[in-house]
């Protein structure tokens, strides 16, 4: 069996596709809107210094991936823990061999993994500009700007990817997101004197 396929058995045996998903999207859009927030914050008091603008962001960056990670493995190992031991007790039996039990070592992995890597991967996603920018290569626009357009096309992206759970409109769904980021904005704008 492929890790893929494994993988796949294990979060069905526990149901916890839609775990991931949730903490993809949750994570997801925090790393988004702190990327955001942070530019913003740079572009409205101090937008000069690009190795300081990435440095900071990365700091946020890495700090969003360490804390999604261990928050996840912290909780959903002691979730699948305590729904390992209700089955057993339900089977009044010992489950060691079980897929069951590897499910509830591997499964806290593969949620933490997402939930630590979305925030970084679109965080990152979103400092390209920045990065390219300092190696020398001239954008259509300034680089702070090109950031703050991927973070709103990446924050709409995971609206699309609501509503498309949801089978509601993705454009609705998208938008509902944008409007998010936008009082983002407008707040950092009210609240930094600009």
């Amino acid at each position: 069996m492929g890790i893929l396929n494994k993988a796949n058995f294990l979060l069905d045996i526990t149901s916890t596709h839609d775990i991931i998903r949730r903490y993809f999207v949750v994570n997801g859009f925090d790393g988004a809107l702190t990327m955001l927030g942070l530019i913003i914050g740079f572009l409205v008091s101090s937008p000069e210094n690009l190795s300081i603008i990435i440095n900071v962001c990365l700091g946020a960056a890495i700090a969003l991936g360490m804390s999604g990670v261990s928050s996840a493995y912290i909780s959903e190992y002691a979730e699948r823990r305590r729904a390992l031991v209700k089955l057993q007790q339900a089977m009044i039996s010992d489950l060691e061999e079980s897929a069951h039990v590897e499910a509830s070592r591997w499964v806290p992995l593969l949620i933490a993994a997402v939930n630590g890597l979305a925030p970084l991967i679109i965080s990152l996603i979103i400092l390209m500009p920045l990065w390219l920018s300092i190696t020398g290569l001239t954008l259509p626009i300034p680089p702070l700007y090109a950031a703050i357009v991927i973070a709103l096309l990446l924050i709409f992206l995971l609206g699309v990817f609501l509503g498309r759970i949801a089978g509601i409109s993705w454009i609705i769904s998208g938008i509902q997101t944008m409007a998010v980021a936008t009082a983002t904005v407008i707040l950092i704008y009210l609240f930094t004197g600009r």
